[in-house]
Order: structure tokens, then sequence, then C-alpha cells
């Protein structure tokens, strides 16, 4: 099981553009409450790790020093339009139908990349002392989400790619459907 972090939760109620951080939300049936991706198909929730993204900062200021002597300001949480960013989890190692497992400290899951027959891949329990942690009805339990796509077609170039030349969400950004809804917050342990 690989195990990260949710470095930034972000949202934007419009499609198309940067999405805003906010330090929680509630993820429902749909995808992330008051996000524009939100919907019945299969990309309600958008991730992306915060290696790539300091990766493309570090090409992207070579490019434009070499163009035109400027310094790249910095792409930061949800100038992709990724609704998580993720850190200390190798994304590029998903597949589509691999299951990603959202929790506060208080839950394990012990979860492997193949679902069993109920749909739901792996055991969640609470914390050792049999309590669940959570300010909220909808804490104590793993958000589930499923990788349906990875990677993106882009019909025309994004504004980062107008910017700066290129952009990683085509390549690198994981896009799922909500298996199981609940609560998420920075910090939140990303599993699968």
């Amino acid at each position: 099981m690989s195990t990260g972090l949710i470095k930034s939760i972000n949202i934007s109620r419009k499609k198309g553009g940067k999405k805003y951080p906010v330090s929680r939300a509630v993820v429902c049936s749909e995808g992330i409450e008051g996000d524009g991706h939100s919907g019945n198909w299969h990309r309600q929730v958008s991730l992306l790790s915060y290696e790539s993204i300091q990766s493309f900062n570090i090409e992207a200021e070579k490019k434009i020093k070499k163009t035109s002597g400027n310094r790249q300001k910095y792409t930061g949480f949800g100038d992709f339009g990724e609704n998580i960013t993720t850190e200390g989890i190798d994304l590029s190692s998903l597949k589509i139908g691999d299951r990603l497992f959202i929790y506060d400290g208080s839950v394990k899951v012990n979860s492997g990349r193949r679902t069993d027959s109920d749909g739901i891949s792996g055991v969640m329990e609470a914390g050792n002392d049999g309590s669940r942690s959570g300010d909220d009805s909808l804490s104590g339990h793993p958000v589930i989400l499923e990788v349906t796509q990875v990677g993106k077609e882009c019909l025309s170039p994004c504004r980062i790619y107008y910017r700066v030349g290129f952009c990683i969400m085509p390549q690198e950004g994981i896009f799922c459907k909500v298996i199981k809804k609940g609560l998420i917050k920075i910090g939140y342990k990303v599993s699968y």
C-alpha cells in the first residue's frame, strides 16, 4: 500500500479555470460540493501531485529564462484545475479501476489495488481505541474514489499552456468517480 497526504483541496464553481484552496470539503456522490466538475459523469474529482507542480515550476522557469529572461510566477495549488493536490504518493502508478482511500489518522485502511466482490476494496476500521475522530457526521470513515481516467486530452490549450508553453494535467492528472462520500481535510491521508 502506498500512502501520502492531501496538501491542498481546491474548488471553483466554474469549469475550465483555476480552482481556489479551501481547508476542508464534502465529497458527495457526484464529486466535491460546490465544484463545477461535480456531476453524474466519470471525472467527478481530479488529483495532481505536489511533486508534479514543483517539477513543472522548475522546467517552466528554465524555459521562460531561455526565451524572455523573465522569472516564472509560481504556479500553485488549483492552478491546473485539480481538486486535490497530494504529496508523497505516486499517482503515476495508478491505473483505471484502482481505488484511492482518503481518511484521517483515526481510521485504519487495509487496502490493495484490487476490488472485492461487493465493489468496495479494503477493510475500514476505527482507530485502536475504537473511537472515530472528527467534528462532522461525515468523518470517521474513508472517502473512496475510483480512478476512471489517467491524463486527459485538451481540445484547446489552457491558460497555463499559453503563459508557459506547456501543461502537465494532460499527462499527470488523475480523474476519479466517487464510490464512498465523506469529509476531507488538508493533511488527511491518501492511500491505494
